[in-house]
């Protein structure tokens, strides 16, 4: 969930058109920037005219589906992590419709092979369980490997290649697999890696090495290479050349259609979540803001992974004049999004705008305590905004007995 703090600024200068436009919203609120959204698709997609490589929205970051004809005009479709997005995504993206999930089970596989054009497995059991149904069915099969090369530190939770990680098949895993089943791999068309998590082409650049190295040798004799996800493409300083070479260098190389599954380069720093203060507390020397909106229920990841909000006009804590900790309506004691200064006193009955939240966002809310989901709302190119979709009690009652 980083934002590049170039980008920020710059979209920090849009700050009093932004206000004055989510002026007459009830919040807690997210809004979509529909002209972001699609300007991040049209740099993906020039990656897909340049390599001839599909990219695929990844569901699991961002399930806006107001926004998915749009997004379709770019990207080749959606790509899944369990039977409820695939259904959306073949409901309302209505192009090429991929799943990945650890394990599937068998009651939902007649449905995933009828809306699904390639299914992923993600262990040897599973592929020999489901492989000649699917194969049946006329689904192209692949499964994913775990390279066992991580790029990335401090957040484990995000890491598909930490010790021990549930996903994706290791070398040794596969190969043993074939010194018992020499037929394993045949029908399979394609692999399937994930081992990015908001990062550069570099880290890409350095799995692939590993990946052909361990895996080229099967890689010969399949129809297509997923690298998965985790591709900040849409991001200012991201090096699309490079991208663009690994893309082209394992089409040379193999003789493979390349695939891409990202999720937050679709709709990154393209969404906003408004929020009210509700109450001003002191509790010794720390001023505490209590906001309708919440870490917990509405921007998990603030707590989960952890990460510190972008908040338009705001600065570290000690930074500017007035320094404050934002908090929720919530009981929980940690429901803390973070401890923000500002210019200007703030008072009951403020708005205040985080940015960057259209992804990871509304896809994890939740209705702990009882909190209201926020409002969906979109940000149209001609400036208005207009609500597309309402919560209340209803939506909290339904998901009880």
């Amino acid at each position: 969930m980083s934002l590049n703090i170039k980008e920020f600024n710059l979209i920090s200068n849009n700050y009093p058109e932004l206000k004055n436009a989510f002026e007459g919203l009830k919040t807690p609120c997210y809004v979509i920037d529909e002209a972001k959204i699609e300007e991040n698709c049209k740099i993906l997609k020039s990656v897909m005219d340049e390599t001839k490589a599909k990219i695929l929205l990844a569901q699991k970051a961002f399930s806006g589906f107001y926004f998915y004809p749009l997004i379709g005009e770019y990207l080749a479709g959606a790509t899944a992590s369990g039977l409820f997005e695939a259904r959306l995504g073949a409901e309302e993206m209505k192009k090429e419709n991929h799943i990945f999930s650890p394990a599937y089970k068998e009651e939902d596989m007649e449905e995933i092979t009828r809306i699904c054009d390639h299914i992923i497995f993600n262990s040897v059991n599973q592929l020999k369980k489901y492989k000649k149904y699917c194969l049946d069915k006329g689904v192209s099969i692949g499964i994913r490997i775990n390279p066992e090369f991580s790029t990335q530190e401090g957040h484990e939770i995000y890491d598909p290649c930490a010790s021990g990680s549930r996903l994706g098949i290791t070398l040794s895993t596969l190969e043993n697999a074939l010194k018992e089943y020499a037929s394993l791999l045949e029908s399979v068309d394609g692999l399937h890696f994930h081992t990015l998590c908001e990062q550069g082409a570099e880290p890409l650049r350095d799995t692939l090495e590993v990946v052909y190295k361990n895996f080229g040798k099967y890689l010969k004799n399949m129809k297509w290479l997923n690298f998965g996800g985790g591709h900040h493409i849409t991001r200012d300083d991201y090096n699309r050349e490079l991208l663009i070479k690994c893309i082209n260098e394992a089409k040379s190389l193999f003789d493979v259609e390349v695939y891409l599954e990202p999720g937050e380069a679709v709709a990154l720093n393209a969404g906003y979540s408004v929020t009210t203060i509700l109450d001003k507390t002191t509790s010794g020397d720390t001023t505490n803001l209590i906001l309708d909106i919440s870490a917990a229920c509405h921007m998990p990841d603030v707590i989960e992974m952890p990460y510190r909000p972008p908040l338009f006009t705001s600065g570290e804590a000690g930074e500017k004049k007035y320094t404050y900790r934002l908090g929720s309506c919530t009981c929980l004691a940690g429901d803390i999004i973070g401890d923000f200064s500002f210019d200007e006193e703030k008072n009951i009955g403020d708005m205040l705008i985080f940015g960057d939240m259209a992804i990871y966002s509304f896809v994890k809310n939740n209705t702990f305590n009882g909190m209201p989901l926020p409002d969906l709302a979109v940000l149209k190119k001609d400036g208005s905004v207009e609500n597309i979709k309402s919560f209340g009690y209803e939506d909290f009652k339904e998901r009880l007995s």
